[in-house]
């Protein structure tokens, strides 16, 4: 059994349409206009497609165009979707641009010239999938990169989109060859259609699930790495800057006094009073320092330099948070900090630099506060401890030489 050519088309744009309408019901359940601009795209794709595909025999030349013109718009809506789904504002002038040259050009091109019109539109059509393109590489990330897909599905999303009203214009021609390609053409386009659809969701997933998991690795309140993203930004840093053999540092802080604060003023004042103190941290240190709330009210910092300029950073948060001047109820908010730096070789582990900068910081809480203090002694890494740890139980298994005059004697 075989279709016609127009079941054929009605068929695939009946797809395309739905899966717009579905694409727009997703856009609007979780607010994502980028869902909006490519469910918008696809029906009306498929609305100029099915016009074209089903009356261009009996359309007059002027709504023809106008067809024609709906698909360029169709595509540049595709380009729109790819700038939205990054956070860039739409180009509403890039949206109707191709529409106008093509109206333009049609209206110059002398009618009998079919293969100079198909040779503009499918300019206008690549130009259009290189911009989409060009969108999602130049915001590309590393989960994407894995997804290669991605990359392509919109340079070849405009082709195929407009491809069936060039083909109409060929089909005036007839030939069996026309018919078959139609046939297989139609059946591509639905399969396309779906897996486009599927690469949308697919991107969509995975900006969400990065959301999620920087989410899951801030701070709300302060907008600073928690524990967790503390730790796993810091494991890295001490890789690198292993590889290269140089240490790092950690500094522990903790705001003196937080809890009568929080008793005297209330807890939206020892609120603001940490957010206060994030934003000194933040803008005391260098852009490739990390540092986070590990704590109620302790911060932790760690900085890829040495013990020196560690203190010198230390101290400058110091001198910076007691002299913010916050102001609460008409009465000034005494804000000090004691704060704990401790080093290691390269290669030290993040929990036991923290064990001895939190040392250091209780020297300091027992020194009078406001200070910074060092750790008296650099802290062994747990490779360390466990080489000790065999070489001291090696020394208890070792026979023990003993001298007496002139003879060795092993116990």
């Amino acid at each position: 059994m075989s279709l016609d050519t127009p079941t054929l088309y009605l068929v695939a744009t009946l797809v395309a349409a739905m899966l717009g309408a579905m694409l727009l019901y997703f856009g609007r359940q979780e607010n994502i206009p980028a869902l909006n601009w490519w469910g918008t795209a696809y029906i009306l794709g498929a609305v100029s497609v099915a016009l074209w595909s089903l009356g261009s025999a009996h359309l007059a030349e002027t709504l023809s165009l106008a067809l024609n013109a709906v698909g360029f718009v169709a595509c540049g809506m595709m380009w729109n979707a790819a700038r939205v789904f990054h956070g860039r504002k739409p180009s509403w002038v890039g949206l109707f641009l191709g529409a106008v040259v093509w109206v333009a050009a049609v209206m110059t091109v002398a009618p009998h010239a079919v293969a100079l019109r198909m040779t503009i539109g499918a300019g206008i059509v690549a130009i259009y999938a290189g911009l989409t393109a060009s969108e999602l590489w130049s915001e590309r990330r590393k989960t994407l990169q894995k997804r290669w897909p991605a990359f392509f599905v919109p340079l070849l999303h405009g082709f195929v989109l407009m491809l069936p009203i060039l083909i109409g214009d060929l089909l005036a021609e007839g030939g069996s060859f026309a018919s078959v390609w139609v046939t297989a053409f139609t059946v591509n386009l639905v399969l396309y259609a779906v897996g486009t659809v599927f690469i949308i969701f697919m991107l969509v997933s995975d900006r969400t699930v990065r959301a999620h998991k920087t989410a899951a690795s801030l701070d709300p309140l302060t907008g600073m790495f928690n524990r967790r993203g503390f730790a796993e930004a810091t494991a890295r840093m001490i890789e690198r800057e292993a590889a290269a053999g140089r240490p790092a540092t950690v500094m522990i802080f903790d705001i003196d006094h937080f809890k009568s604060i929080n008793d005297r003023f209330g807890h939206p004042a020892g609120d603001e009073v940490l957010k206060v103190f994030a934003s000194v941290v933040t803008n005391s240190l260098r852009i490739s320092d990390l540092s986070g709330r590990i704590g109620g009210e302790e911060f932790a910092a760690m900085v890829p330099c040495t013990i020196e300029e560690a203190v010198n950073a230390a101290d400058r948060i110091r001198e910076a948070f007691e002299t913010c001047g916050i102001v609460v109820d008409d009465g000034p908010v005494v804000t000090t900090v004691s704060i704990g730096v401790a080093g290691g070789p390269a290669g030290t582990e993040l929990d036991v630099l923290l064990a001895s900068a939190d040392t250091a910081l209780y020297q300091a809480k027992r020194g009078g506060r406001n200070r910074v203090e060092v750790a008296r002694e650099e802290p062994i890494s747990l490779e360390g401890e466990r080489r000790m740890a065999a070489a001291q139980a090696g020394a208890q298994h070792k026979p023990k030489v003993v001298r007496t005059g002139a003879e060795i004697v092993r116990a």
